[in-house]
């Protein structure tokens, strides 16, 4: 990397997940890495040390598990980076792949659970309807579950094959809407073979969260996620007593658990406080806590091996995310060196309402005054954690100020928190934001004449309801991937996205068209007058492209200064590649669009 510029370093420095692995064959493990300079699906064999590449696609792969007895690699690939796909089955020594899961149809990833003889997927397709579909011992997939509200496997990103189905296979664990919004999914137990129900918990005024199931076969004991009041806490729901049991531990923020430990008398505890995450080791029976060593920063996952040895993916504004276990070892480490970040700072301010907002601020070097980006998360049930962010570093290296507000509707500080948007979109959001530049521009080392609004996805959303309606705050914005026509936007997305707007809304378009008329960007772009950079993707199933060119129409047809730059794939790049193209796009505009910024 020798003559790249430092942004350039650290974004092009390679990083991977924390590693999946088979109950039956532990030892074969399943993670994914940028390290070829496109995100795709791994395999390594702990024994050995072998590692090698499965898949080999130019959108990128994000997303892959071991079969149930480890003897082959399934991953979810997308063919045109519109995130519809399908799943995909290779040898884990190698071979072609082929299809994994005859029968079910093409669509949006909705989670893959197995155990021995059962497989699981949730599916969404393009008529709206979500689906569950198992596999019994082989046999062709078939529909257990539908509906026209929000429904999947149980299980996030990192835990599908945890939270889904129980060790033995015998029950499998659904998240739904069907009681409420997907905002507060409810959550249900059922045969995977013919779907019938065991179990129900949520009535969707609150989140009822499937996590982990107990790794012994027979019990049937699942780790949930709930809002008995404001924060999120822990349950062990015994679903073939319907025994549920609160997992009482005196720790602030919220509360998740990770994993089991082998023979489930133990769980590994997430306890997440504004944007830093520790571990616990939480005694199931007598609820003894016993901190497990780890840095301080964020935790986006974590699991127990068979030896009871805890593994971990870690991460803080300084160090890149990293795969550590607790006794501070990396398991499986990534060789290239990827240069330090400028650490982050905890920022507080106050909102309209009086009520504490908190964020980040990341300072550039000199006293000042330095420009200010006001640099907006996505979600927008989402948050930003203290965590090694390459594009926010490249606008310091720049000589900006980053400030990262978490603004109400930010998920990781109560439910109050995250609720307040709902009703009031665009404007709850957007308040807590203007407010937090109101107070950046009255430090000594900002310059208040020179400010950005910048953000991805919810966060481009907000830029362009910052530029329209505050438009005498903002030098330039920066909108990434975002939401400019929020009624055409609904009418072109994917299932997922227009159920989470209609829990934001409260109903669609034609339901509620005053609100999303006032929540729309489009309604104030006449007032704009920084000029935008927008960076939009034109495979993009949750902020499509027509409804942010449309958005772009109403400035250029008022000449109002903006510029374009489109890419190839969806909502966002898995390209290293790409990633150095945009960032190189955004700073070079930023140059002409700030004054006093020299190149870096």
């Amino acid at each position: 990397m020798t003559g790249m510029p430092l942004w350039e370093q650290r974004l092009r420095a390679p990083v991977q997940s924390l590693p999946r692995w088979s109950c039956e064959r532990p030892d074969r493990c399943v993670y994914e890495t940028n390290a070829s300079g496109i995100w795709q699906v791994h395999v390594w064999d702990v024994v050995s040390g072998e590692r090698r590449q499965v898949s080999d696609h130019p959108v990128g792969v994000h997303d892959g598990y071991p079969t149930s007895d480890g003897s082959e690699v399934a991953f979810w690939q997308e063919d045109t980076g519109d995130e519809t796909g399908a799943w995909l089955v290779q040898p884990f020594e190698g071979g072609g792949s082929e299809p994994f899961l005859d029968g079910a149809p093409r669509g949006w990833n909705g989670g893959l659970t197995q155990r021995s003889g059962v497989v699981a997927a949730g599916i969404s397709t393009e008529d709206g309807a979500f689906g569950v579909y198992t596999s019994i011992d082989g046999r062709r997939m078939r529909s257990i579950a539908s509906s026209e509200q929000w429904l999947r496997v149980a299980g996030d990103e990192h835990g599908s094959d945890l939270a889904g189905l129980s060790a033995d296979g015998s029950l499998l664990a659904i998240q739904h809407a069907e009681h409420g919004v997907v905002t507060h999914p409810a959550l249900r137990t059922v045969e995977p073979g013919s779907g019938a129900v065991a179990a129900e918990r949520g009535d969707g005024t609150a989140a009822v969260i499937a996590t982990a199931w107990s790794p012994v076969p027979g019990d049937q004991r699942l780790a949930v996620t709930h809002e008995p009041e404001d924060r999120q806490r822990v349950a062990i729901w015994d679903v073939a007593n319907d025994d549920w049991r609160a997992l009482a531990v005196d720790l602030p923020g919220d509360h998740r658990v990770a994993d089991w430990f082998p023979g489930a008398g133990a769980v590994v505890l997430i306890a997440a406080l504004d944007g830093r995450e520790e571990l616990y080791r939480v005694d199931v029976a007598t609820g003894a806590v016993t901190k497990i060593p780890s840095p301080p920063g964020s935790i986006a996952a974590a699991r127990v091996r068979p030896d009871g040895t805890v593994w971990f993916q870690h991460t803080d504004g300084v160090r890149r995310t990293r795969v550590l276990d607790d006794t501070g070892a990396e398991p499986i480490a990534v060789d290239a060196p990827a240069p330090p970040g400028r650490p982050f700072h905890d920022w507080r301010y106050t909102n309209d309402r009086g009520d504490e907002v908190h964020g980040w601020i990341v300072e550039p070097d000199g006293e000042g005054p330095h420009p200010l980006m006001v640099f907006v998360h996505g979600g927008p049930h989402w948050l930003y954690v203290d965590e090694y962010m390459p594009e926010v570093q490249a606008y310091v290296d720049q000589g900006f100020l980053v400030a990262m507000p978490n603004y109400r509707g930010s998920t990781g500080y109560g439910r109050a928190w995250r609720d307040a948007l709902t009703g009031d979109p665009g404007f709850t959001d957007v308040d807590d934001v203007t407010a937090g530049v109101r107070d950046l521009r009255t430090r000594a080392d900002v310059d208040p004449t020179r400010t950005v609004v910048a953000g991805w996805s919810w966060g481009g959303y907000i830029t362009l309801m910052e530029v329209g309606r505050n438009p005498d705050l903002w030098t330039a914005g920066v909108a990434g991937i975002p939401v400019g026509d929020y009624v055409r936007a609904y009418a072109e997305e994917a299932p997922a996205l227009q159920a989470m707007d209609r829990a934001l809304f409260g109903g669609t378009p034609d339901d509620k068209p005053e609100l999303y008329e006032r929540a729309s960007p489009i309604t104030y772009a006449d007032a704009v007058v920084a000029p935008v950079l927008f960076v939009i993707g034109e495979n993009d199933s949750r902020c499509p492209l027509g409804q942010a060119l449309a958005y772009v129409d109403r400035l250029a047809g008022r000449d109002a200064p903006h510029e374009v730059y489109r890419f190839s794939t969806g909502h966002g790049s898995a390209v290293l590649d790409e990633d150095v193209r945009q960032i190189r796009t955004i700073l070079a505009f930023l140059r002409r669009a700030v004054p006093g910024l020299q190149p870096v």
